[in-house]
């Protein structure tokens, strides 16, 4: 927090003279978003005392300030952002860490955190350099899965310079956590270290218009090396109809220390031919068929047999607050990841848009995953997984609640075999809205 402070205060100091110029005040925008949300996890297999189960419900708010950019060659400009979270209840015994920062006797009732990013622009190229930074890329996907966001810290650069070519680079040294005031370096599951290195680049390229093929490449230094293909087209059969393939794969491997004590991959509790290793392959297939309001969506994902697939995840850490991380694969769903050693998984979703039917702004989806043949963590032997996922989701289309969502989601988990989880059952309230000063 010390930093973001810091890059705030030189950022301001630096545009300063340059803040009535044309663009930076014109193309500013100031919004306070606010989430309210109702948690309940009941773990069904367990019996212990205290509570298995995790009831909670808090509310969030986020302040955001997002500048323009100065005249000139080279455009300056600066972002800020204010977080705050506080606890409603939760239950006694009901409380479980991570959903709120644990003060060590339950739960903190409030918590708070300031970030800030300077950023530049220079014809089509933008550098963004602070700790409020929120990458959404295969090799990274910030997770806003609670009631405030994760966010890390370092620098990014996108580049458009080519036509239909889009160029992300960057280096992250930090990440917030999204029940955290405080910041972790980077890790992975199971690791009790960290790493201040995490580099990436690659690579979005616009075919067709109807076809976008990607490259990435990351590194978290002495943990892992991935490399990322992916290809998405889209067939439009018609006005209101279309056809959507989305392939998508990934090459992992170990780095470094990792293997180490410290530096040990968990492999996501299951099977790994070199325990404590990154060594993993992992393919995905999906396919979207659209036909006005309706939309199927079915695929298929296979994990190799000598380790789990891996991503940033810092929930291993001694850090309270730090849990929470999302990765760019289709299963990675409400309660399970379907991310273990030699899991074939089998996916589909039907969602459909009430607007048809007149009502605007109410959507509704369930989805299934079927992950079979995962390897246990022993070696011997296999399990079976399934999850079954259902939401609604509506937005107030006007009147003087305009902008009001609210989002109701449950998911059930059901597994055998020893490297399966605890049967679980989980529901979501969530109530959104953002409100726009400028």
């Amino acid at each position: 927090m010390y930093k973001s402070s810091l890059a705030l205060a030189v950022a301001l100091g630096v545009f300063a003279q340059q803040a009535a110029a044309a663009g930076f005040v014109e193309d500013s925008k100031l919004s306070v978003s606010s989430r309210t949300m109702y948690f309940d996890n009941n773990n069904r297999e367990v019996h212990s005392n205290p509570r298995p189960d995790q009831r909670e419900s808090g509310q969030g708010f986020k302040l955001d300030y997002i500048s323009g950019f100065t005249q000139g060659t080279v455009g300056f400009g600066v972002d800020a952002q204010a977080l705050w979270g506080i606890h409603l209840d939760g239950g006694r015994g009901y409380h479980k860490s991570g959903f709120f920062p644990n003060d060590g006797d339950g739960s903190a009732s409030q918590w708070a955190r300031l970030g800030a990013n300077a950023k530049a622009r220079f014809s089509k190229t933008e550098a963004h350099f602070g700790s409020a930074l929120a990458p959404s890329l295969p090799i990274l996907v910030s997770n806003d899965g609670r009631l405030l966001p994760q966010t890390f810290e370092g620098g990014t650069i996108q580049s458009k310079e080519i036509d239909n070519l889009t160029i992300n680079a960057g280096q992250l040294t930090h990440a917030m956590g999204r029940a955290s005031s405080n910041r972790t370096g980077l890790s992975v599951n199971g690791a009790t270290e960290d790493s201040n290195k995490f580099r990436y680049g690659g690579l979005d390229y616009k075919l067709t218009k109807d076809l976008t093929l990607q490259y990435y490449y990351s590194n978290l230094e002495d943990f892992y090396k991935q490399h990322f293909l992916g290809a998405t087209h889209l067939f439009q059969i018609d006005k209101d109809q279309s056809f959507k393939t989305d392939l998508r794969f990934f090459d992992s491997s170990s780095d470094g220390k990792n293997g180490e004590a410290g530096y040990r991959f968990n492999n996501n509790g299951g099977y790994a031919k070199n325990p404590g290793k990154v060594d993993n392959k992992t393919w995905s297939a999906m396919f979207t068929y659209t036909l006005g309001s309706h939309a199927l969506l079915v695929g298929h994902q296979r994990v190799s047999d000598d380790g789990g697939f891996v991503w940033l995840n810092q929930g291993s850490l001694v850090n309270e607050g730090a849990a929470g991380a999302s990765f760019y694969l289709f299963t990675d769903s409400m309660l399970n990841q379907f991310a273990k050693a030699g899991e074939n998984t089998t996916f589909g979703q039907y969602s459909y848009d009430f607007a048809s039917l007149g009502v605007p702004g109410l959507k509704a989806s369930v989805s299934y995953l079927r992950g079979e043949d995962g390897k246990n963590a022993s070696g011997n032997g296999t399990f079976n997984e399934w999850e079954r996922d259902a939401r609604i989701d509506y937005v107030i289309q006007e009147g003087p609640l305009k902008g009001l969502g609210t989002s109701l989601r449950h998911g059930v988990y059901r597994g055998s075999g020893a490297s399966s989880l605890a049967d679980q059952d989980q529901t979501r309230l969530i109530f959104n809205y953002t409100y726009n000063f400028l």
